[in-house]
């Protein structure tokens, strides 16, 4: 405990203002006690201390030029933190709130998230400040234009591969991937999320989400129950919100909520997924426009949430999913949900919990599918399509599908079966960051001090 404490003590003296990379560090950190005691040698090799730190942080100017003829200028970034097992992976953010923080924390957790997919990928994260919101197609182009121009110096299919995150989806990949091609000359598989015409893998799209139904599925049967006939509270209407509904009424569950920065929308009949992916896949608008097309739909605006959490966390529900953004799900929240009879919680987005929320889940016993577990399913499904690239090929649909089921069931096999050795079953959380964590240090210990 004495280690940990110094390095997240050190951490707070160095980065006092990245409040969200030090929840982060703690959230893992202070989890891995039992291995550290276990094995002497992680301390000896300073991992700990060699893990916090990014191997390489890129940050660059992005000027572009709006559609009214004036420079913008946005900063960028790209934080390569570990490549013990493979090539940095992770996505990139365009918004608003994006910093160096926000990406440490992301980054971070993306080292412990690509390890436990089994698959030959290290963490990274990258974006920019700009804000897609309000722009135009054209203005959207010229900016992943010149955003690419900077980031393709420190990117390659074997050296770090992006892909989207919020405010990054297949159009701005397309954008970035051509641009890319043009300064480098070549035809690779540098950027994952791409077009189906251009390297893209069928059932990308849906991999996050379909991945957290698949490992609640997994994390359920280990205890004899399932998801069929469940009522599902969903947050966000992003990718991951929109395919988790979509996978959970195919198997056989009901999800009733999804909701956007501006409120929520609770269905009593649940979400119509046809509906959904009209208005926020086809017509690009706010879910206001999903209660104008659905008569029995109610929409909670911001300003009429309970003090303190969001509104979707007090709509009664047996199974909630966490798909929106970070530290979505306070405390309150997660009292709320368990004093109105919710008994499994799965995390879509990354690091939806807050700390108090975390220790609340997994003091109550509740099925608690940690996110760098359970959220797994986008970027294991980005690697598969990596290997499609490098062997010029592509798997169809139900391949692709077929497995990504196994490596969210591997995951789910995996992190359980780490906390059972650790004298903490069905804590998934611990599970899952000393079976992530033990990889990349070993792999760290393996590769010596460079």
């Amino acid at each position: 405990m004495n280690y940990v404490q110094n390095v997240l003590d050190s951490l707070k003296r160095l980065y006092p203002e990245q409040s969200t990379f030090l929840q982060a560090a703690e959230e893992v950190l202070m989890t891995l006690t039992p291995v550290l005691n276990a094995r002497p040698e992680y301390a000896k090799h300073k991992i700990l201390e060699r893990i916090v730190e990014p191997e390489k942080t890129h940050l660059f100017r992005v000027e572009w030029v709006d559609d009214k003829g004036e420079i913008q200028v946005n900063r960028g970034y790209r934080i390569q933190y570990n490549s013990a097992l493979g090539p940095y992976k992770g996505g990139l953010r365009f918004h608003p709130s994006v910093n160096v923080g926000i990406l440490r924390f992301l980054g971070f957790e993306q080292i412990f998230k690509n390890a436990l997919t089994g698959l030959s990928i290290g963490g990274g994260k990258g974006g920019s400040d700009f804000d897609p919101k309000g722009k135009s197609e054209t203005e959207i182009m010229r900016f992943c234009n010149a955003f690419m121009t900077e980031l393709f110096r420190y990117i390659g299919p074997t050296v770090d591969v992006p892909a989207g995150d919020i405010g990054v989806g297949g159009r701005e990949v397309g954008y970035m991937y051509g641009t890319y091609k043009k300064l480098t000359g070549r035809y690779e598989g540098v950027l994952t999320g791409k077009n189906l015409l251009f390297g893209g893998s069928l059932a990308r799209t849906e991999a996050t989400g379909y991945g957290l139904v698949y490992f609640t599925e997994r994390m359920l049967a280990s205890c004899g129950k399932s998801l069929e006939g469940r009522t599902c509270a969903v947050s966000g209407s992003g990718n991951v919100a929109t395919y988790c509904v979509e996978k959970l009424w195919q198997v056989g569950a009901k999800p009733v909520t999804v909701s956007d920065s501006n409120g929520f929308i609770y269905d009593p009949e649940g979400i119509d997924i046809a509906l959904l992916k009209q208005v926020k896949e086809v017509e690009r608008a706010r879910l206001t426009r999903y209660a104008e097309l659905r008569p029995g739909a109610k929409y909670t605006p911001v300003s009429e949430y309970p003090e303190g959490m969001n509104g979707v966390w007090a709509v009664p529900c047996d199974a909630a999913f966490p798909c929106a953004t970070q530290n979505e799900v306070t405390g309150k929240a997660a009292q709320t949900l368990i004093a109105n009879g919710c008994t499994c919680v799965a995390e879509g987005a990354n690091m939806p919990s807050s700390l108090e929320a975390m220790r609340t889940f997994v003091e109550s016993g509740i099925n608690y599918g940690p996110a760098k577990a359970a959220n797994a399913g986008g970027v294991a499904t980005s690697q598969l399509e990596m290997a499609q690239n490098a062997g010029m090929v592509h798997w169809t649909f139900e391949e692709v599908d077929s497995k990504l089921k196994n490596i969210m069931y591997n995951i789910h096999d995996m992190t359980a079966a780490t906390a059972k050795d650790f004298k903490a079953e069905g804590n998934l959380l611990l599970g899952a960051n000393i079976a992530g964590f033990t990889q990349v240090a070993d792999a760290m210990i393996a590769q010596g001090v460079n």
